[in-house]
């Protein structure tokens, strides 16, 4: 709020070229501030603005903006400046942005590294893809078992200002194996004289490095942790993870599974950010799929054309009956796909899913099988429509139909996430629309046929 109140002033300061009024109006702004700020400006004035900042302050700001910006500001600073940044910045921070650019151009940057911080960028960035690895900062604090506690003391007085989160402290053997972690208030809180073993329990949690980072954001949430170590196949500790890089983890996987329940393919892009040709590749071929998929619900009424030509009636509720049984399929698999996201549902439960969808699908459809039933017999009773003489039998069949269709959509809801988790694909591509259609066929056949069954020999 701060900076969007000081956004005009900095355009004129900038303007004006007053650069020491410029540094004292965003001398009380944080780094989060600050790059909401500056993306909002063009590349060329948050420029101007980075050479009056003190280099660690530009690094810390720089990692608080859209990649976006972070590349079109490297455009517009010097090499020198753009190699104090790179160097200053946290290295899981750097690491995102170097895996977002082409390879010739984060080979560049890495160029204009130190060999220190380049050899660390090149082993997060040697990593796999979505791993914990790439999330991972080496700057951590570790100690030995046998360090006194003045002696961790002292050690963190000396590395401590060039660590991303002082919270915990790593205790690892001669090997560099992870053996232990510590709170740092339970290192303060100690007598300077005991040992670093005598507050050790070897109870710790830690992640794999190779693992997923879905993982990571499985283990933030179970353990309540502000930082979690990370190991390689053979327990050496090789980093950490934070909780705030866990949280922009967090907030893209849901972003993904929203989008793909929506019935498209996952963006790579802010909205407004993405092209919009490759908009319409990512919402096209689900788009299309569907399409067809819904081609199958004409096929299915021209199969009971005739049925429809004797009592036309019954195509008034063809859009009361699918619309019915998509609802229920589609409030089912977001229930389920969610409850998957947040592992209160697993492989080993689909049965379990299934008696409980039976069985709420039953009573949902015979909700809306009583509420069907009733409007057609008031609306027949007083004279806003007229359902035929056998307004009685076309009430049951659709309230039957209705039974049946709930039914079916929940449970093929709630199956397919299953399904799909069971074939190693995402369950959020069980989306809404996606069980809609495969509802609406079907749900036409349960009704039509209900109907034959009740209305035969009466209306056809």
């Amino acid at each position: 709020m701060l900076g969007e109140l000081l956004l005009p002033e900095i355009e004129e300061l900038i303007e004006l070229r007053d650069f020491a009024a410029l540094r004292e109006a965003v001398a009380d702004l944080t780094p989060a501030d600050m790059g909401d700020l500056f993306a909002d400006l063009p590349a060329e004035r948050v420029a101007v603005i980075f050479r009056i900042l003190p280099r660690d302050q530009a690094a810390r700001v720089f990692e608080y903006l859209p990649v976006e910006t972070q590349e079109a500001l490297l455009k517009a600073l010097g090499q020198e400046q753009v190699a104090g940044v790179l160097n200053a910045m946290a290295p899981d921070d750097r690491t995102a942005l170097l895996e977002e650019l082409p390879s010739e151009a984060s080979q560049k940057l890495i160029g204009l590294l130190t060999p220190e911080e380049r050899k660390v960028a090149n082993t997060l960035l040697g990593y796999p893809e979505e791993s914990i690895g790439r999330l991972m900062t080496p700057d951590y604090v570790a100690v030995r078992r046998e360090w006194t506690i003045s002696d961790v003391m002292n050690y963190i007085r000396q590395v401590g200002r060039d660590k991303e989160t002082l919270n915990v402290v790593y205790v690892t053997d001669e090997k560099g194996k992870l053996i232990d972690d510590i709170r740092l208030r339970e290192i303060v809180l100690a007598d300077p004289n005991a040992h670093v073993s005598d507050l050790m329990n070897e109870q710790f949690v830690a992640l794999k490095v190779d693992d997923d980072q879905e993982a990571a954001v499985q283990a933030f949430k179970k353990y309540d942790r502000v930082a979690l170590p990370v190991v390689d196949s053979h327990g050496v500790l090789v980093g950490m993870i934070t909780v705030d890089d866990v949280l922009d983890v967090a907030e893209q996987e849901d972003t993904e599974d929203i989008q793909k329940m929506a019935g498209m393919e996952a963006l790579d892009a802010p909205y407004l950010e993405i092209g919009l040709l490759h908009m319409v590749k990512k919402r096209g071929v689900w788009l299309s799929v569907l399409f067809l998929g819904e081609t199958l619900t004409a096929s299915a009424m021209g199969h009971f054309e005739k049925d429809i030509e004797k009592a036309a009636v019954l195509a008034l509720f063809i859009p009361l009956i699918i619309s019915s049984g998509g609802n229920s399929g589609s409030q089912a698999s977001t229930l389920i796909t969610r409850a998957m996201a947040l592992g209160e549902v697993k492989l080993r439960d689909w049965w379990h899913v299934m008696r409980r969808e039976l069985v709420s699908g039953l009573l949902l459809g015979l909700l809306l099988a009583v509420i069907g039933i009733v409007r057609i017999h008031v609306w027949q009773w007083v004279g806003w429509s007229d359902y035929t003489n056998y307004y009685h039998y076309v009430g049951l069949a659709v309230a039957l139909a209705l039974v049946g269709v709930v039914l079916w959509g929940s449970l093929m809801g709630s199956m397919l996430p299953f399904i799909l988790r069971r074939l190693g694909l995402d369950p959020a591509t069980s989306s809404a629309p996606f069980v809609a259609t495969l509802v609406d066929v079907s749900g036409l056949i349960i009704y039509f046929y209900t109907a034959l069954a009740i209305l035969n020999g009466k209306l056809l």
